[in-house]
């Protein structure tokens, strides 16, 4: 093909593609200027071929607000430069994690908060042994109510909150794992009318439990400070055991003590099998 012949092909496709956006004042202008461009005089096809390309450029500005409609498919004329606007690529919709919520335990779950109002960072475990297994006595008593907090008003004695984490095997925290504590008051005497002293929680998803209490007493028949425990993974063995004191330590089972005022905070890890 001639070359003007394909200047001829250019404008008549420049006029296919703008049919909608130019006007005929402009389509007439681009007619004339193909069929001047087959004439053989080279003198003349050299002027009108700079008119034909400003005529094209003025189309070409003109095409650019032209909305493609779907009986009208535009054609890419040249691949030297991008359309006026190429589409932007959404990227996909992100939707949120769903997350199965469990509930633990019945009683609202404070235990972040409480942890943050004391002040208390667990520090992380170092696992050893199981814990070990010990007498359950004499003063055991089921179905003990719900509560992290065995303290009561004009109840007398040092305060004690007792802190740590319920782990298996393998030193992994146990969600919702089940403990039942009871212990003597400040005189050494237990409530075996009652719940007094008594009560147990489920760890929370840390695998954390929160005790609030006091330093129990001592008295004649067993002259060394303890507090009873048991303890359940949910879908294990119940362990039964007992927790000591630095004044009167027992291997492996003696609760680490922090002085704050006047009250104590102590740490102590169960460590059972899942």
């Amino acid at each position: 093909m001639s070359i003007c012949k394909t200047h001829y092909v250019i404008a008549r496709n420049a006029l296919a593609l703008c049919d909608e956006a130019i006007s005929s004042r402009y389509r007439r202008l681009l007619q004339a200027i193909a069929l001047a461009m087959t004439m053989r005089r080279f003198e003349v096809k050299k002027v009108l071929f700079l008119i034909l390309a400003t005529g094209i450029l003025m189309t070409t500005t003109a095409c650019a607000s032209v909305t493609p409609t779907q009986d009208v498919q535009p054609t890419l004329l040249s691949t030297d430069a991008p359309p006026a606007s190429a589409p932007t690529l959404e990227s996909d919709p992100v939707f949120p994690a769903l997350t199965k919520v469990i509930e633990l335990s019945t009683v609202p779950a404070l235990k972040d908060d409480l942890f943050s109002q004391m002040g208390i960072a667990l520090p992380v475990p170092a696992c050893s042994a199981l814990t070990q297994q010990q007498t359950e006595g004499p003063y055991y008593k089921p179905n003990t109510p719900e509560r992290i907090s065995l303290f009561e008003d004009g109840m007398t004695g040092t305060r004690l909150i007792l802190v740590g984490y319920v782990l298996d095997q393998n030193c992994f925290p146990l969600t919702n794992a089940w403990l039942d504590f009871w212990q003597a008051d400040a005189n050494g005497e237990y409530d075996n009318a009652g719940y007094r002293l008594r009560g147990h929680q489920f760890t929370d998803a840390q695998g954390r439990y929160y005790l609030e209490t006091i330093l129990p007493g001592i008295y004649a028949s067993r002259p060394i400070r303890h507090i009873h425990v048991k303890v359940r993974p949910e879908g294990g063995a119940e362990v039964t055991s007992q927790l000591y004191f630095p004044d009167q330590p027992i291997d492996g089972l003696t609760v680490t003590i922090e002085e704050r005022g006047d009250t104590l905070v102590g740490y102590f890890n169960f460590m059972v099998e899942k």
